[in-house]
């Protein structure tokens, strides 16, 4: 167990926690348990994440951590490959040039329908000049420094997703 101080321990001692089960005990004794995913160098946050029904992410910030506890020395095989993934886009599927065209197609039509201002350029759709959408032509395929429009046409393009109205999956 980990007393006071971990602010103050340093990357090289925190890198002895990664990939470890822990409880950490913050402030106000509140405790939370998961496995250590990562620690930031600066703040000394840690980034828990619990296996359950769903994935679930916590960060403890830095400065309310009190003491940190090892429960579980190393991660199985299973464990170890989804911690790996946790921050992972799910994978794409394989489509070929002919249905990558034809989805190309129908998000562009399915944009237009929605009055968004869309064109293609090459491979990829430039939406509203802000944001670009590239092959398989999903919501993880989006990219924008826009975080409001990235969001909107994620969403809008899940919905089409969602109801399969033409788009091979």
């Amino acid at each position: 167990m980990m007393q006071c101080g971990w602010p103050l321990m340093g990357p090289l001692r925190w890198l002895h926690y990664v990939n470890k089960e822990v409880k950490v005990r913050a402030g106000k004794g509140e405790e939370h348990r998961g496995w250590l995913l990562s620690v930031d160098p600066v703040s000394a946050s840690v980034v828990l994440v619990s296996f359950g029904e769903a994935v679930a992410v916590r960060v403890v910030m830095g400065h309310a951590v009190e003491a940190v506890e090892v429960l579980r020395a190393a991660a199985d095989d299973e464990t170890a490959k989804r911690l790996r993934s946790v921050f992972l886009p799910p994978p794409s599927p394989c489509l070929d040039p002919k249905e990558l065209r034809q989805r190309r197609d129908a998000v562009r039509r399915w944009l237009q329908e929605n009055r968004i201002p869309v064109e293609e350029e090459g491979e990829e759709l430039k939406v509203a000049g802000v944001l670009t959408i590239a092959a398989p032509y999903s919501a993880h395929a989006c990219r924008s420094s826009n975080q409001i429009i990235l969001d909107r046409i994620q969403r809008l393009i899940g919905i089409q997703d969602c109801t399969n109205q033409g788009l091979p999956l």
